[in-house]
């Protein structure tokens, strides 16, 4: 059975209120511009998705992708790494007035606690963050003489991901930097959506070049000329 659709908006018809979404990308690198503009439509339709846990690398840039989201009012909570970026305003303006929640997570710690998720592990100890305001309230546990903090899995219902290739079965290829957190969400998740480049029918991409194998995905759509956070940023766009 095909997992490709056409719609947009039907890719991403699923996710309801207070859930909690993964959203690949790194800065502009591999973010779905797409599938999180029609998320974003469809709240300002309907009035829904909203109070949602955002888990990202960063926290959006200017009033697009991710940004749109939390101008709109729809994320209750970030976890990410970098809350600041080139054009934080979004975020900001929306936790200054006490509008939504962050969980400052560090770059490596967030990447293996995304994996862990995916791996089935609950828990697991790094020296990361130790001593630090981070570490705050955590187990911790002494290993050959160093200290480590416990840090726990992190799952999300939907993950959101973006792709270079994608067959009908789900399986994807991914195209340089783009790469980044998506293999490990599209685990980590309970549905994954994958926007692609491009859809191929099964067996067109060679079994060696899949990253991400198709029974971590649920549902892949064709965007063949997807927008760049960084050129609409440039442009001056808004959502």
């Amino acid at each position: 059975m095909s997992k490709a659709i056409t719609d947009r908006h039907l890719a991403v018809a699923g996710i309801r209120d207070g859930m909690s979404v993964m959203i690949g990308g790194f800065g502009g690198s591999g973010a779905p511009i797409e599938l999180i503009h029609a998320l974003v439509d469809r709240f300002r339709r309907t009035g829904s998705p909203k109070n949602l846990t955002v888990i990202n690398n960063n926290a959006g840039n200017g009033r697009i992708g991710l940004a749109a989201m939390i101008d709109a009012g729809m994320v209750a909570k970030m976890v990410c790494s970098f809350p600041r970026s080139a054009d934080p305003r979004a975020f900001t303006e929306k936790y200054q007035a006490g509008e939504i929640k962050l969980e400052l997570v560090p770059q490596g710690t967030l990447a293996e606690r995304i994996r862990a998720g995916g791996a089935g592990i609950p828990a697991f100890y790094t020296p990361t963050s130790y001593g630090t305001d981070l570490a705050a309230g955590k187990p911790t546990a002494e290993f050959d003489g160093r200290m480590y903090v416990q840090e726990r899995w992190l799952k999300a219902d939907v993950a959101l991901i973006k792709a270079e290739l994608g067959d009908e079965m789900g399986n994807l290829t991914y195209r340089k930097a783009g790469r980044n957190f998506s293999p490990l969400m599209a685990a980590a998740a309970d549905y994954t959506v994958a926007q692609v480049s491009r859809v191929v029918e099964a067996g067109e991409i060679d079994p060696e070049h899949v990253v991400t194998p198709g029974i971590f995905v649920d549902c892949v759509i064709e965007i063949a000329d997807a927008q760049q956070e960084e050129v609409l940023m440039r442009a001056g766009v808004a959502h």
